[in-house]
């Protein structure tokens, strides 16, 4: 019998029903094991797969029906138009961030010689897209994790960026001062780990999701001890949690009363990000 593509897609469509894996994963898993883009994919479906091809496609998407993230177990994620290497040391990059990176650029593109640091940098993705779009930008990644550093250097060495990377708690041991910071960090409370998805919760790694102080403590930290680092004009630009808002527009107006503050809604209309200009 004839085991096509087609027909191990089928099989596993019918392995995940009932369970909180959807269809765009198992596709994902297919795609990325075998390197081929959407309509290679469908150019493909009739051929046979190999027999070894389709042995660890089936235990991937056993993986995967089990819980494991998709892009863990394929070691990269998609982000601003580009692949970036993920494992357990990092968040996985989400659509949410790029709105963040789009607000940025569209911001700033202008001027061609900023100071940009990229705290909590995790895979380094919002530092390296921003790279990127912007090679005269002078980019630092700094993340308290080292082995989440680890995958950032591996990101910047694959996209071929030159960017500093440091390994420090906020600004412990940061350099001189910026233009723009930025920052995804933990900020999820830990009476709402009964909100999240399971996967998250056994995979990615806890120091990038949680914080003490309902979520708030990173913020706090930020809103204190920044000061030292802010050049003449300059912008943070922060991830919330949807709830968040609010609470952390208080705390940076209580620091800094002269900042102009502005809170931004991602394209789910939640409140996702926060503009601080000093």
């Amino acid at each position: 019998m004839n085991n096509s593509f087609f027909k191990a897609q089928q099989w596993a469509f019918s392995f995940i029903e009932g369970s909180n894996a959807d269809r765009s994963g198992v596709e994902l898993l297919l795609k990325e094991q075998m390197g081929w883009n959407d309509t290679e994919l469908l150019m493909h479906l009739r051929d046979e797969m190999p027999q070894e091809e389709l042995e660890k496609f089936q235990r991937n998407v056993e993986k995967y029906v089990n819980g494991y993230p998709a892009q863990y177990i394929i070691g990269k994620a998609d982000f601003y138009g580009s692949k970036f290497k993920v494992n357990e040391n990092t968040l996985i990059p989400r659509m949410e961030t790029e709105e963040l990176v789009d607000w940025i650029l569209n911001e700033n593109k202008v001027n061609d010689s900023l100071r940009v640091v990229d705290i909590g940098t995790g895979t380094g993705a919002i530092g390296l897209s921003l790279k990127k779009a912007v090679p005269e930008w002078k980019i630092t990644l700094s993340d308290i994790s080292t082995e989440a550093l680890k995958v950032a250097a591996e990101n910047a060495q694959t996209l071929d960026e030159e960017v500093y990377l440091t390994q420090s708690d906020l600004f412990e041991n940061l350099n001189g001062k910026f233009d723009i910071i930025v920052s995804n960090p933990p900020y999820i409370a830990e009476d709402e780990k009964g909100l999240m998805d399971q996967s998250v919760l056994e995979h990615e790694p806890s120091l990038a999701l949680f914080a003490d102080n309902q979520g708030l403590k990173i913020y706090q930290r930020l809103a204190k001890e920044c000061a030292p680092y802010l050049a003449d004009d300059a912008l943070m630009y922060l991830e919330i949690g949807f709830k968040q808002g609010k609470a952390v527009k208080e705390i940076f107006q209580k620091e800094f009363p002269d900042a102009k503050i502005t809170i931004k809604k991602d394209i789910s209309n939640h409140d996702r990000m926060v503009k601080i200009q000093f």
